[in-house]
């Protein structure tokens, strides 16, 4: 509000009134004699607030006048001081829970006056237990949908992320009903196949029944949609097909409709996979997640279904009393549990080639073993491979626990104790680990998590990376193509996968380097960085030049032209001659030409 203040002889001033001045200037006006009515038109307040403030000022004075607060003087339905301390408490207990899960465990706990979800809310927003947010909208474009009954649906999906101590991970298969959220399957598997992901269903269906319905994404283990050259039935399908079950698929890319077993699998990583270290090994694994899952579904609340247990829910179909027996494939049936199932050996012929064929699997042993027996210990982990009692090679086992009785109709039989890494004859074998590499594209070797460049020309050969103290020796068919530093400490070279002590002495390598070069229009070429001159009478020819250890021998065919002293210590990295490029001339007469 602003108040003239005229002065004589000059103009008249403008001055703002707080507040407080204003209250006190229509007191003033009132106690002068002006009607309370009149006073408060003027101010733009009721006559209720005038006769207020006359009271305050009769009894206060100035101070009167000025703001109060308007928190009431008391709250009947607050929380009290212990309820707060308890939901503090269990706040700092259970970071996880929000403020509707420490609203329910009060109330289990038998807390008298239990605080409202808001009330608890704005608890932990004042002891700093909480980041306030604000609320996310949610999508209109996203309908909740749920079956009516428990055993009508079956979400199932695969997640990885569980780690073991030796660095492998592994798949859990699980599944959730639609309509209680019990999970009826949480079996871990080395690998997701499509053998394992029908084992751990046909499990679930002999425990709990066979549902309705079953709703998956489009992974090749549960549906061969995408199959190429055409689609066709996969094993999943087959179960699903021959118990009257519909297999309902998602659309692609649409991970919010098995939104149910994605909510499982992230309840899953937070509170159980992330306060824990990696596993000793895959049957501790099954064995923690087993008691997470009973947890889970019996004694965990659950937010969707009002704060019940999805036990509470969960219950066989009538409907489902009088259903057929359970149809399995063969493969998959009751036959192979009387299979041996504990590790198994087995004697097999190594190709011509080197690369020996298990049951789908691949194992590399090189082409100088071809033609040799060798044998084959095999579990579920590991799979060794010796010969003549001596280790040849260890590596990581695809096989499941459920697929090793395949291996018997090849002549697997039972096996004794793994073979060591001794041999069985002594023989000399230096401190030298070799390992058995896939030159890429470009011409690259992944070692030590490093790559080291091997030469384009061995691009998608196999070669071998002999490692001798602080040298790496690249061999391919066992001569001897390169040398780089080896990046591997000696401590950790048996932590290499594929590693074996290498007993072969090195090979040098036949004969000179071999590179082709197109002389430029100054008769030139470059190798290793040094520039030969070849001449310019050779301009535009393609030569051939020897790279020996001191020289470089230039041919034209077969046809000698020079012999010029090596200078370069490089590192020859091109050996095929670029393509030429035609001139502006012979561009011009191409394009003239009918």
């Amino acid at each position: 509000m602003l108040l003239a203040l005229p002065q004589p002889g000059r103009p008249c001033v403008l001055w703002e009134l707080s507040v407080v001045e204003q209250r006190y200037v229509a007191v003033q006006e009132v106690l002068g004699g002006m009607p309370v009515t009149e006073v408060a038109d003027r101010y733009g307040v009721s006559r209720q607030s005038v006769h207020g403030w006359l009271r305050r000022y009769r009894a206060e004075g100035l101070a009167g006048l000025q703001d109060r607060s308007h928190r009431p003087r008391s709250c009947p339905h607050q929380a009290s001081v212990q309820v707060e301390a308890q939901v503090c408490e269990l706040r700092r207990q259970h970071p996880s829970w929000g403020p509707l899960r420490l609203q329910h465990e009060l109330g289990r706990r038998g807390v008298v006056g239990v605080p409202s979800r808001a009330g608890i809310y704005r608890i932990l927003v004042r002891h700093h237990l909480i980041e306030p947010g604000r609320r996310r909208r949610r999508r209109r474009d996203w309908r909740r949908w749920e079956r009516q009954r428990p055993m009508q649906l079956w979400q199932l999906d695969i997640v990885g992320g569980i780690r073991l101590t030796d660095g492998t991970e592994c798949k859990l298969v699980s599944g959730i009903d639609d309509h209680s959220r019990f999970c009826v399957i949480a079996s871990l598997v080395p690998r997701a196949t499509g053998r394992a992901v029908c084992a751990a269903f046909v499990a679930a269906l002999a425990r709990y029944g066979v549902p309705a319905e079953v709703l998956t994404d489009n992974g090749r283990q549960f549906t061969g949609r995408f199959g190429k050259p055409r689609p066709a039935e996969v094993m999943f399908d087959r179960i699903c097909r021959e118990n009257a079950i519909t297999h309902r698929l998602t659309g692609v890319r649409s991970p919010t409709t098995t939104g149910k077993v994605e909510r499982f699998h992230k309840t899953l990583r937070s509170e159980l996979l992330a306060t824990l270290p990696a596993f000793p090994s895959l049957e501790v694994a099954q064995k923690v997640i087993d008691d997470w899952v009973a947890d889970y579904n019996c004694r965990r609340p659950h937010q969707a279904i009002g704060m019940a247990t999805p036990a509470a829910r969960f219950h066989a179909d009538p409907s489902t009393g009088d259903a057929l027996a359970l149809q399995l494939p063969t493969r998959l049936g009751s036959s192979m549990s009387a299979l041996p199932l504990g590790p198994l050996e087995l004697e097999v012929v190594v190709p011509a080639c080197g690369n020996l064929g298990l049951a789908g699997r691949q194992l590399w042993l090189g082409r100088r073993h071809a033609g040799r027996k060798v044998s084959l210990w095999i579990d579920h982990q590991v799979i060794h491979l010796s010969q003549d009692g001596q280790l040849l090679k260890t590596v990581a086992s695809r096989f499941t626990a459920a697929e090793l009785p395949r291996l018997v109709h090849l002549g697997a039989r039972p096996a004794g104790p793994p073979p060591t890494a001794t041999p069985a004859d002594p023989q000399p074998i230096s401190k030298a680990v070799e390992v058995d590499r896939l030159v890429n594209a470009a011409g690259l070797i992944g070692l030590g998590g490093r790559q080291f460049s091997v030469g384009q020309q061995h691009a998608g050969q196999l070669v071998t990376v002999r490692l001798d103290g602080q040298l790496a020796h690249v061999l391919l068919d066992g001569v001897l193509v390169k040398t780089i530093p080896s990046p591997v400490p000696a401590s950790t070279l048996h932590r290499l996968q594929g590693a074996r002590a290498a007993i072969s002495p090195l090979q040098a390598p036949h004969g000179p380097l071999l590179v082709q070069r197109r002389v430029s229009s100054q008769g030139g070429i470059q190798i290793a960085g040094q520039k030969l001159q070849v001449g310019k009478g050779h301009a535009g020819t393609t030569v051939t030049v020897l790279v020996a250890d001191r020289h470089f021998q230039i041919l034209d065919g077969q046809t000698p032209i020079t012999t010029i002293p090596r200078h370069s210590t490089r590192e020859v990295t091109r050996y095929k001659a670029y393509d030429s490029k035609p001139t502006r001339d012979q561009g011009c007469q191409a394009s003239t030409e009918p």
